[in-house]
C-alpha cells in the first residue's frame, strides 16, 4: 500500500455545480469554462495562491449535455472572496462575451445544503 495515501478529518469546503446545454455546443463550453472560470478564478490578483484546491469536471454520457462541476476549496472564506459580486459579474460577462448558447444552472449543491458539504477524507494513489 505504499503507493497509495490516505487523509482523513478534513473539513474541505466543496462547491458542486450542474449545467445543461445542447449537447453540440459542449466541446466549446468545456474549452471557455476553463479559460474563462477557472484560469480567471485561479490567477484572481490580490490572491496569494489559488483559492481552490481542484476543480473537476465530470460528464455522463447518459446525459449528453449535462456537466458537473467539483471545486474543493481551500477554506469558505477563499471561495466567499472568489464569490464576491464584483468578481462574479466580471468573470460572467466575460464567458457570456465568449459562449453565445444557453446554460442552465440545474443543481448548486451549497445552495440546498448552507454550504454544508465537505470533504472529510480522500484516499488516492
Amino acid at each position: 500500500m505504499a503507493n497509495y495515501r490516505y487523509s482523513k478529518g478534513e473539513k474541505l469546503p466543496i462547491e458542486v455545480l450542474v449545467f445543461e446545454m445542447d449537447p453540440e455546443h459542449l466541446d466549446e463550453y468545456l474549452a471557455i469554462d476553463h479559460e474563462i472560470w477557472t484560469l480567471g478564478e485561479a490567477t484572481l490578483p490580490g490572491f496569494e495562491r489559488i483559492p481552490f484546491l481542484s476543480k473537476e469536471v465530470w460528464l455522463d454520457d447518459s446525459r449528453p449535455g449535462r456537466v458537473s462541476v467539483v471545486f474543493v476549496w481551500e477554506s469558505l472564506e477563499a471561495w466567499m472572496r472568489v464569490g464576491s459580486v464584483e468578481i462574479q459579474s466580471r468573470l460572467q460577462a466575460e464567458f457570456d462575451a465568449r459562449f453565445k448558447h444557453p446554460v442552465k444552472l440545474v443543481e448548486a449543491w451549497h445552495e440546498d445544503t448552507n454550504f454544508g458539504i465537505h470533504r472529510w477524507s480522500r484516499f488516492e494513489r
